[in-house]
């Protein structure tokens, strides 16, 4: 058992999706879903370790948990017209 000292890591979709990705949400402050639907799914995609795989699963995940990305600037503008 790892000493008090050394707390575990963030164990954010450990088991989802895989540590090089769940590193580069680390690196960008996303540590929960709710951070996550903060981004749109093409920004999420451009961060090392989500190709279609690991898109795939999280997209997977976060539709079990009733969260979504944030929707493009673009598509906004037409909803709103």
């Amino acid at each position: 058992m790892c000493p008090p000292c050394h707390p575990e890591k963030d164990d954010f979709l450990k088991g989802i999706i895989a540590n090089p990705a769940r590193k580069a949400l680390e690196n960008e402050k996303i540590d929960s879903l709710e951070k996550l639907s903060e981004y749109s799914e093409d920004e999420i995609a451009q961060l090392y370790g989500f190709g279609k795989n690991t898109m795939n699963r999280l997209k997977l995940h976060m539709k079990e948990h009733q969260v979504s990305f944030k929707k493009p600037a673009a598509l906004k503008s037409k909803c709103l017209s």
